[in-house]
């Protein structure tokens, strides 16, 4: 990709892996799976690569260099735990991160027990079975009510199919592409920032671009919980400069209050964050790199934090300039996050025109 270039940066084999990792459960604390994933694809536009004891994966790009500059995101993605089993042989739950229980209703999932995956639904009351008396208010799903039916009849017949307390359970939604360049799938909060911190990885190498400096390609685990593989990582590495990448809500649907939530909108490009966490002479040199490139900004304000890896970055060791940089997503935490093939692309772009702006002496200083 040569800097300034407008058409397609991604290839028929880069929209491949990113359906098989999308389809790939990755729960919070179980990320193994899709981090070797994630690693396979990556190993052949890296010099080496790391794991930590909890499974965040790190491609590195000249691993000699004193000086590190991070690109990150984060690997996991919400799900639940078998909390208890009934001697009827339904499951009932716990969140493992910030599942949405609103959506859980009629909801088709995976298991994860010791004998391999098990297909099971999130039962609820029939329609007419809820209204037969209407003087009864309608039920809502709560967590303590939401139960799963595997079609084992007692609690004997769900252990024989190999679930347990504390089986990870994942839904079975995957990826699929809607009309005018729009994707669909469950995690793209925040597989997508795995799959694009690739994606800069592969260019970088086959545009046999040398940095002047190493580069750690990070996708980290735990951060729906906490930020906490992050937080791990940060302290292991002590990056000099750390790029993040995230979703950020798509603010034009119903339902969302624009003056809480400023206007972000899928396919209008990637947004960058105003915040105390977030570097604003790094910000600066972001902006002007999209400016530069034509690559359109959309700007929006957070409060303490970012609720983002970034955090955890910037406040790690003696202090780490990061910039946090976000792809807006509609109805996230649910089956159907969406986002815009554009947006895809635009964001890729940015942290790679940004990449090949920065070296050992970008001047960083506030004073």
């Amino acid at each position: 990709m040569k800097s300034g270039t407008t058409g397609s940066i991604l290839t028929p084999k880069s929209w491949d892996f990113l359906k098989k990792y999308i389809d790939n459960p990755s729960p919070v604390g179980f990320e193994s799976s899709g981090q070797r994933l994630w690693l396979d694809y990556l190993k052949p536009y890296v010099d080496t690569h790391l794991t930590d004891p909890y499974g965040t994966a790190v491609g590195i790009v000249n691993p000699d260099s004193p000086f590190k500059v991070v690109i990150e995101a984060h690997a996991d993605e919400i799900s639940w735990f078998v909390n208890y089993i009934t001697k009827e042989g339904l499951i009932y739950l716990k969140r493992n991160g910030g599942v949405d229980h609103q959506i859980a209703p009629g909801m088709r999932v995976f298991i994860h027990g010791k004998k391999g995956t098990v297909p099971a639904v999130f039962g609820w009351p029939a329609i007419h079975t809820r209204i037969a008396n209407p003087d009864s208010k309608e039920p809502t799903p709560k967590v303590e009510s939401l139960f799963l039916d595997t079609g084992a009849r007692t609690k004997e017949e769900v252990e024989g199919l190999g679930v347990h307390i504390g089986s990870v359970v994942t839904y079975q939604d995957g990826y699929a592409e809607l009309a005018h360049d729009y994707l669909i799938g469950r995690a793209f909060d925040n597989r997508i920032g795995g799959f694009m911190i690739a994606e800069v990885a592969r260019l970088l190498r086959e545009n046999k671009k040398k940095l002047p400096f190493g580069l750690y390609v990070v996708n980290a685990v735990q951060e729906e919980v906490g930020l906490r593989g992050a937080e791990m990582i940060a302290r292991r590495l002590k990056p000099n400069i750390a790029i993040i990448t995230d979703v950020t809500h798509d603010t034009t649907t119903p339902m969302i209050n624009k003056n809480i939530e400023g206007e972000i909108a899928c396919g209008k490009g990637p947004s960058l964050a105003f915040g105390p966490a977030v570097h604003n002479k790094l910000l600066a040199i972001v902006q002007d790199t999209a400016e530069k490139h034509d690559i359109p900004a959309q700007m929006r304000a957070v409060s303490r934090s970012t609720g983002t890896d970034t955090d955890s970055f910037a406040y790690a060791n003696d202090g780490c300039p990061s910039v946090l940089i976000s792809i807006p997503l509609r109805y996230m935490h649910t089956t159907v996050e969406m986002l815009h093939k554009r947006d895809v692309e635009q964001t890729i772009r940015l942290m790679y025109e940004t990449l090949l702006t920065l070296t050992p002496k970008t001047n960083l200083s506030y004073l």
